[in-house]
């Protein structure tokens, strides 16, 4: 990304990002940051177990609707509310300058954060149905939970060099998952292949519209994500 010195309010010089892709009109912005906040990534992987436990037409069978919303609620635990509990109380404390996490340094906290309930996620579900007391969770929803996992540690490593897309990864990791799944599931996936790439290119453009990611940070994210699918699949 190019980028240029300026002085700011204070009269000190600093390097300012500048955007790789065109200045949009407004409407188009609103647009884009409605998509962003939807699709944030401590969202995505919440959608997609929601997809796992009450779409698709076989992989929770063996559940009841409130043995699903049992899942589903302990997912939201751990990959949406403790993350952003967490970054709020790093703010709180001080430890990051804003929740937006806007510099690389801002990230590191978060991703070990994230790193150890993503963790804590696959731990579980891994060990469960080993159990009498405990349905067994299906290996696709544990290698999901497991790229999660894997994904946090690849971009904390990525972040070192730049401020890699965290929408970018989890939207690597839901593209590379549905398809996977329609690869080896003898089931129609075509319509959810193609939704999940058009949700891909409708966050990717936003991330570019709104914010200050260059070409490499966005799809660096998406290359995280998806080898982090890729890992986990391998390794499960």
């Amino acid at each position: 990304m190019n980028s240029t010195l300026v002085v700011d309010e204070h009269n000190e010089l600093k390097e300012v990002r500048q955007k790789p892709f065109p200045d949009q009109p407004k409407p188009i912005k609103i647009i884009a940051t409605i998509i962003s906040y939807i699709f944030h990534p401590v969202f995505v992987p919440v959608y997609i177990i929601y997809f796992l436990l009450f779409i698709h037409p076989y992989l929770f069978a063996g559940y009841n609707f409130n043995n699903k919303v049992l899942v589903l609620a302990q997912s939201f635990m751990m990959l949406t509310f403790f993350p952003l509990v967490s970054v709020g109380l790093l703010k709180a404390l001080k430890f990051i300058n804003s929740i937006f996490l806007h510099t690389q340094k801002d990230r590191i906290i978060p991703f070990i954060a994230c790193m150890t309930w993503y963790f804590w996620l696959w731990y579980v579900w891994n060990n469960m149905g080993k159990s009498n007391d405990y349905a067994e969770i299906p290996p696709e929803a544990i290698k999901l939970a497991f790229a999660i996992f894997i994904s946090t540690i690849l971009g904390l490593m990525a972040n070192i060099k730049m401020k890699i897309s965290l929408h970018a990864i989890a939207m690597g990791l839901m593209l590379s998952f549905i398809i996977l799944l329609g690869l080896t599931q003898d089931l129609n996936f075509g319509i959810y292949i193609s939704v999940a790439l058009l949700v891909t290119g409708l966050v990717l453009t936003s991330r570019f519209i709104i914010s200050d990611h260059s070409l490499y940070e966005v799809y660096g994210g998406l290359a995280v994500g998806i080898i982090s699918m890729l890992i986990a699949y391998w390794l499960g």
